[in-house]
Formats: C-alpha cells, structure tokens, sequence
C-alpha cells in the first residue's frame, strides 16, 4: 500500500466520522474535566452555593489548573499537528505549490505552539507579579 493510497483511506474514514468524533469529544472532555478529585461528595448544604471546583480557592489557581489542562490536550494536539506536516512535505515530492503548503501549514503549527507555551509563561509571569505585590 503506497503512502497516497493510505492517506485516501485515512482521510475517508476522518471525513466519514468526523461526527462521531466531535460527539465523542463533548462525552468525554466534560466527564474528564468535571470528575470529582479525591472522592470528595457535591455539596449536598441546602440553601447554600457551593464551589463545583472546590479545591480552587483564587483566580491564580483556577488560572494555573486551566493552563494545565489546555497544555495537556494541546502538546498532544501540536505533536500530531507537526506530524501531519511531514506528511504533507513528503506528499508534496518537490512540487513547488504543495511545499508552500506545507511550509505554511508548519508555520502555523509553530505559532500555535509558541502561543501555546507563551500562554503559560506569560501566566506564570503575571502570578508571580500580583503575588509579589
């Protein structure tokens, strides 16, 4: 099987279940991201508001474990995006238009990773100053 063939086929089946893909991603993220952590009990006071992200008691907080989770499905999301682009400079055999391509699918990719990862540095930065403060 050449590697044009298998790239139809991986492509067809992304194209035919892209739907159960995206159902997929709503099902599970928000199960993932609403599991209770150490087997703490829902507030179950009557009258009373309660946190639903009980551990987070600052801004800071909610904005670390926030960074933390969209580095954990992004890095995973930039390492396949950077191998979709080798696929597309292999794909493109020298041909002049599909290189461009693919060095603007691979300059993208790299700005979505610096905007990724400056997030989180900029994060930090901004925390360490208002608790220096």
């Amino acid at each position: 099987m050449d590697f044009k063939m298998m790239y139809n086929v991986i492509m067809n089946l992304i194209k035919k279940n892209l739907d159960k893909f995206i159902l997929m991603a709503y099902i599970i993220i928000p199960t993932v991201s609403f599991a209770q952590v150490k087997g703490d009990a829902p507030c179950s006071v009557s009258g009373k508001i309660c946190n639903p992200i009980a551990p987070i008691n600052t801004i800071q907080e909610f904005i670390q474990i926030f960074l933390q989770g969209v580095l954990r499905i992004g890095i995973p999301i930039l390492a396949l995006a950077i191998i979709y682009c080798g696929f597309l400079f292999v794909q493109a055999q020298g041909k002049p238009d599909e290189l461009t391509k693919a060095k603007d699918a691979l300059l993208y990719t790299l700005i979505g990773a610096a905007i990724l990862l400056g997030s989180w540095a900029i994060a930090i930065l901004i925390s360490e100053t208002v608790l220096a403060l």
